[in-house]
């Protein structure tokens, strides 16, 4: 498997192949769908509904990993918690074929929840303190956890090793995230908090509104972290409004698991911590050649020079006062 094309083998025959290979017959159909980690393709399949191939990035988890993360799906699912499991054939969830890993789903449509709307703020919260209830059990073995090392230090270390930063904005770039990293580890240090189980990249993409319902999708990024994590990127626009959103979120939080206020001094070295690691992200599969085909962007000088402004702002923003539940 070449590691700088790690898709390279996966053609559409091969997809189609993998899918049959489980006793599915399909229609020869495939639609490739947004996914820049992993590829994902709907399969059409004769006489029933389309099914969802999703073919993990090699190299990327062990299946031990992976394996962790389908079983936490399937855990939330049996206490009735909305988020869309891989399928389970003759009780495997992860397959392989052709060198590849990948797993099946059903197909599962929606729209995007409308957090305007206080109710599905209300609703969402009860849905990340049922999944946090659950996540609160017992840790993951094998899922990674999120610190300022993994997501800060780490990732400035890669960047550091490669020459995605242009060589005339590094000395900026690096002082500017540098400080910031010292000033987030201070604050994890003054706010210890327990870890859980968490959805991880839990965002308005991965938030689907159907029946009346919301359910989560993609726990591809779930790991340890602290619980607010899975929160704080709901909270948008000014503070007036941020404080609104978060009242509504911990209500519904609080009737299913215990909201930690001292977390929300988090919020601003998370947000630091997922700026650098983003970046990071993208310099690591810079060499896969979807990545400069979809972010073009991030190998402009421009880019570098927003995010020295976006990181000097976000250093202002861990000194503003830290939202308040009242």
């Amino acid at each position: 498997m070449d590691a700088h094309h790690p898709f390279a083998l996966l053609t559409p025959d091969t997809v189609l192949d993998a899918v049959e290979s489980l006793g599915f017959v399909s229609d020869a159909r495939t639609l490739t769908l947004n996914s820049y980690e992993n590829r994902v393709f709907q399969v059409g399949i004769e006489d029933a509904q389309p099914l969802i191939a999703k073919f993990y990035r090699p190299l990327r988890w062990s299946d031990e990993s992976i394996l962790e993360e389908h079983q936490f799906s399937l855990e939330l699912v049996e206490r009735e918690i909305p988020v869309i499991p891989p399928m389970q054939i003759n009780g495997e969830t992860l397959f392989e074929f052709a060198g590849f890993r990948f797993s099946l789903f059903k197909r599962f449509g929606g729209r995007a929840p409308e957090f305007e709307d206080p109710d599905h703020l209300l609703m969402l919260g009860r849905l990340v303190g049922r999944l946090h209830a659950v996540g609160a059990m017992r840790p993951f073995d094998h899922r990674p956890e999120l610190t300022v090392e993994t997501f800060g230090t780490d990732s400035l270390d890669f960047l550091r090793s490669t020459n995605v930063v242009p060589e005339g904005l590094q000395a900026a770039y690096f002082s500017v995230a540098e400080d910031l990293l010292k000033v987030v580890a201070e604050r994890f240090a003054a706010h210890p908090c327990t870890t859980l189980r968490l959805h991880g990249d839990l965002h308005v993409g991965n938030l689907l509104w159907r029946d009346e319902s919301l359910y989560m999708v993609d726990l591809d990024d779930c790991r340890q972290g602290p619980a607010i994590q899975d929160l704080w990127m709901m909270l948008s626009g000014e503070r007036d409004q941020r404080q609104a959103q978060l009242a509504e979120l911990a209500d519904g939080y609080n009737e299913f698991y215990d909201f930690d206020p001292s977390q929300l001094a988090l919020i601003e070295p998370l947000r630091s911590l997922r700026l650098i690691n983003y970046s990071a992200w993208l310099a690591r599969r810079w060499d896969d050649p979807a990545f400069p085909m979809h972010f073009p962007w991030f190998a402009s000088e421009r880019y570098w020079a927003e995010q020295i402004l976006t990181l000097r702002e976000q250093r202002a923003a861990m000194d503003e006062p830290v939202l308040r539940l009242f």
